[in-house]
C-alpha cells in the first residue's frame, strides 16, 4: 500500500490538509463537478459522457465525489491519463487508497485535500456543504449535472452563481431552474470542443 505523505498548505489564508500532486492546485481551467443525490436517469447518461470525454483532459477536474453520479464519474476519470482533485469531506487521515487512487498518485495525477482536522472523522451534511465550498472556490468553472429541487447542490449553485462564476449545466427539462438562474446549458460534448 502506498504511504501517504500528508502535508498542510495555506490555501486563500485557510490550512488545508493535502496528500498526492500539489502542483495539481496552480494548473489553469480546473473544472468543479457537483450531483445532487436523487438524478434522473437520462442526466446520469449526459455524466457518464461527460466523464468519458474529459478523463483525457489536461485540466483536473475536482469534486468531492461523494454522490452516487460524482462517484461513478470517478470511477471513468481514473480510468483515463487526466489530472484528479478529490475533496473530502472529513479527516484525510481516514482515507484508504483504492489501488485506483493508489496508481493515479504514484502518477502524479491525483491530490487528496481536506480543509478539517483530525477531530472531524466523518462525513455530515454541514462538512459536506463546507468542502463543496471549497470545491466551488477552487474550480475556474463549474459544472452542475442536476440540483435537485431544495437540496444543498442547489443552495451551492445560488451561491456559486450569485458570486459570478461561470456555472454550466445539461440541457434538460429538469435543469430549467438552474438555467433561468443563469447557468449556461451544454451537452457533455461541450467540454471536448472547450479543451480543458
Amino acid at each position: 500500500m502506498l504511504q501517504m505523505e500528508l502535508r498542510r498548505i495555506d490555501l486563500g489564508g485557510r490550512s488545508i490538509a493535502v496528500s498526492g500532486a500539489e502542483g495539481l492546485l496552480r494548473l489553469p481551467k480546473k473544472l468543479g463537478l457537483f450531483c445532487s443525490i436523487k438524478c434522473l436517469g437520462s442526466l446520469i447518461l449526459k455524466a457518464f459522457e461527460f466523464a468519458r470525454v474529459v478523463r483525457t483532459a489536461e485540466s483536473p477536474v475536482v469534486s468531492g465525489f461523494q454522490s452516487p453520479i460524482e462517484k461513478d464519474c470517478l470511477d471513468t476519470l481514473l480510468r483515463g491519463p487526466g489530472p484528479i482533485i478529490i475533496c473530502l469531506a472529513r479527516r484525510i487521515t481516514t482515507s484508504r487508497l483504492s489501488r485506483e487512487w493508489q496508481r493515479s498518485m504514484k502518477e502524479g495525477r491525483l491530490l487528496l485535500l481536506s480543509p478539517f482536522n483530525e477531530m472531524q472523522k466523518r462525513v455530515t451534511a454541514d462538512l459536506a456543504f463546507e468542502r463543496n465550498r471549497l470545491v466551488a472556490s477552487l474550480a475556474d468553472e463549474v459544472l452542475i449535472v442536476y440540483a435537485h429541487p431544495g437540496s444543498k447542490t442547489e443552495a451551492l449553485a445560488s451561491e456559486v452563481l450569485g458570486a459570478g462564476k461561470r456555472v454550466y449545466t445539461f440541457q434538460h427539462g429538469a435543469n430549467k431552474k438552474l438555467i433561468q438562474s443563469g447557468a449556461v446549458p451544454v451537452e457533455p460534448e461541450f467540454f471536448a470542443a472547450k479543451q480543458l
